[in-house]
């Protein structure tokens, strides 16, 4: 039998970066990880100025600017027709913000966990069962037999999280779309400019985004489905699908970016989301338990928001915690009430960006494709850049 103030489940970003905020406020907690290590699936992905903001307020945003450069320039082209759009990320630059960067997911683990006390994270932690004991515990039962007791329970253990299934929100729905992704890797440097590349046809979206002179993140979303279960789980199979079919109309620079990859980073995976009312209305909270990141808000990857949303979930829940450090249970509401909105509209925006950019589906296409070749990426694509533009705001001293 162990007892702890607080527990978060999964060692992810939203784990590690809550983990992190507590203990920026003096507040302890441990983090519980199924996994033997930390998980990287996902290879890398995109970090915006609003997410930036959030690790400033954690204290490791320069520690992690300083070892990726950020975009000014993205270009989309279109495989029908081949016109091309710039997109622009110097306005974020431009403002004092640190911009737009990719980085690695390992990395950004790495850089959380470092910053924790030793022994936070449990590796190796399988949670059984969840139970309530009066209003003030919560008592967590571990595969090996043990345990745990706390008074605060916070579930960052993904899209299929047992602490959102405990609270009774709703189970998450597939989008009818698909991504794979992976790291390519070019010893001898690559020769690309530091700008992303996107492209978009018939039912696809297409992209890749340096992160080095030596490395590149890719990926590609459609309407896929593996015809077969095992195709999911061997990168070879996934590689030759690729090539052979989903981007068979893209162009030669984005097939050789996908030959280069490293197998052991290439995923597939469907895109899972939580849809907005159930954000708005369902049950997030309750007796001093709550969720965050993709527990809460599993969102498509179509603005590349769902770390960000994460990284703002720990800042807020740290600042609301410690607003209220003797009722845990109302920080926890108080928390809630503040991102309900705003992961809502992500959500919305997301699902809405990926089905426009990918060409919509059925007798509407068309107009779909029509809107976003003429107007998407001139007047909409500029609104999401600024939307990512969010303060989560900072943390208060230890109390």
């Amino acid at each position: 039998m162990e007892e702890h103030d607080v527990v978060i489940i999964g060692a992810g970003i939203a784990g590690l970066a809550t983990a992190l905020a507590l203990n920026k406020i003096g507040m302890q907690s441990i983090v519980l990880e199924r996994s033997h290590d930390l998980r990287t699936t996902g290879a890398a992905l995109t970090l915006s100025p609003n997410a930036w903001r959030a690790l400033d307020a954690l204290g490791v945003a320069n520690k992690l600017a300083s070892l990726y450069q950020a975009f000014q320039l993205g270009h989309v082209t279109n495989l029908i027709n081949g016109t091309s759009q710039v997109m622009s990320f110097t306005g974020s630059i431009d403002s004092g913000d640190m911009g737009v960067r990719p980085l690695h997911r390992k990395v950004l683990l790495e850089t959380l966990a470092n910053e924790l006390p030793l022994n936070t994270i449990k590796f190796s932690t399988n949670i059984t069962s969840i139970k309530s004991q009066d209003q003030d515990i919560t008592v967590l039962h571990l595969q090996d037999g043990s345990v745990i007791k706390t008074k605060a329970l916070i579930g960052c253990d993904g899209v299929h999280s047992v602490v959102a299934q405990w609270l009774g929100l709703a189970a998450p729905v597939n989008s009818g779309r698909s991504a794979v992704r992976g790291l390519a890797l070019f010893p001898a440097g690559h020769g690309f400019k530091h700008e992303v590349q996107q492209f978009v046809g018939n039912g696809i979206r297409a992209g890749f985004v340096p992160i080095n002179d030596t490395e590149i993140y890719w990926f590609i979303t459609s309407c896929f489905t593996p015809r077969e279960p095992e195709m999911a789980r061997k990168p070879e199979l996934i590689l030759k699908e690729v090539t052979e079919h989903l981007a068979k109309d893209c162009p030669t620079n984005f097939l050789n970016v996908v030959q280069h990859s490293e197998l052991s980073t290439v995923t597939w995976a469907p895109l899972m989301f939580r849809v907005p009312w159930n954000v708005l209305f369902g049950p997030a909270y309750g007796r001093a338990v709550t969720v965050a990141g993709d527990a809460f808000h599993p969102m498509t990857p179509d603005l590349g928001q769902g770390g960000g949303a994460a990284l703002e979930d720990a800042v807020v829940l740290g600042r609301c915690l410690a607003s209220s450090p003797g009722n845990r249970s109302s920080g926890m509401e108080r928390y809630v009430k503040e991102r309900r909105w705003r992961v809502a509209g992500l959500i919305t925006g997301g699902f809405l960006s990926g089905w426009v950019q990918q060409g919509g589906t059925g007798w509407s296409g068309w107009m779909v494709k029509l809107f976003r070749d003429h107007l998407f990426y001139r007047f909409v694509q500029p609104w999401i850049v600024n939307a990512a533009h969010y303060d989560c705001g900072v943390l208060p001293e230890k109390f």
